[in-house]
């Protein structure tokens, strides 16, 4: 088996973890390469991984079954933008915080390894947002699995964003930003900014607004075919937009088209994983904490 890991710096208490996962990797002879990032975090914290193998851009991950990710879930993102289109697997281990997509805790290393090997598991697949412009925003990674979303930057002035759906007029949001995200990252930022849930399949992207000045102006839950087309003015001249971990100020001459990827996110899901039983335990659902 073949597999490929990226990663982030961990807390100590996790290292006995780590350690015991990639010695269980070796035992089984996992043939395993590593983004180049996380080896050198793990040569700098005297982690042995018995890896030679090494991968700096995306293009270079070779034919692996599977990747894991291991940190939270900005780890996991990362990961994910890796991918691509080659639509490999994805799982994540949780020495991160929240973890709504980094479900499997540290202390089931093990237990997943042998899920892996044996297939006892699900594969989810996500949908992926993507952003065309009329220049390259994020070095040709213009897909996301949580959101794609813009604020206002070198200003404490609101932005305004004039939004189409399907070029058919839909509002000027005046507002802090706007978030176009996914069912994926609907327990995110959208979340944060007074958004709904919606469940992992449901075929629908969340348009939200960050602090607007209408407070008249709610979520709004749309399908998934629209293409949302976004024109922005700013005080600054300049806005920043962002999709999942990356982002970058650009001016309004930016052209900003948001639609459904051609491809997906395939996330490995163990066997008892619920993201029902995950909603419920990460926020803390029917438990009474008035005391």
């Amino acid at each position: 088996m073949k597999i490929a890991i990226h990663g982030r710096n961990f807390n100590e208490s996790a290292r006995p973890f780590i350690e015991n996962m990639f010695d269980e990797l070796s035992r089984r002879k996992v043939e395993v390469q590593l983004s180049k990032s996380f080896r050198t975090f793990l040569d700098q914290a005297g982690i042995s991984h018995h890896s030679e193998l090494v991968y700096e851009k995306p293009e270079e991950l070779f034919d692996a079954r599977l990747v894991v990710s291991m940190g939270g879930d900005g780890t996991l993102l990362e990961t994910i933008s890796h991918v691509g289109k080659r639509q490999t697997p994805a799982i994540g281990i949780n020495v991160g915080r929240l973890g709504f997509l980094a479900t499997v805790s540290p202390e089931r290393i093990t237990d997943m390894i042998a899920a892996l090997e044996t297939s006892q598991f699900r594969i989810d697949e996500r949908t992926l947002v993507e952003v065309e412009s009329n220049i390259d925003l994020f070095d040709g990674l213009n897909f996301g699995l949580n959101d794609f979303t813009i604020t206002k930057t070198d200003t404490s002035s609101m932005i305004t964003v004039h939004t189409y759906l399907n070029d058919e007029f839909l509002n000027s949001y005046w507002a802090d930003g706007l978030i176009v995200s996914t069912p994926t990252g609907s327990t995110g930022y959208s979340l944060s900014c007074g958004g709904p849930v919606l469940v992992p399949h449901s075929q629908n992207f969340i348009v939200t607004p960050i602090s607007p000045h209408n407070l008249n102006v709610r979520p709004l839950v749309v399908e998934d075919t629209a293409v949302i087309r976004l024109e922005v003015k700013s005080r600054s001249s300049n806005f920043l937009v962002s999709l999942d971990a990356r982002s970058r100020i650009v001016d309004e001459n930016t052209q900003l088209l948001v639609r459904k990827a051609g491809f997906i996110a395939r996330l490995i899901k163990m066997k008892d994983d619920s993201f029902l039983n995950t909603l419920r335990n990460k926020l803390s659902w029917g438990l009474d904490m008035r005391n």
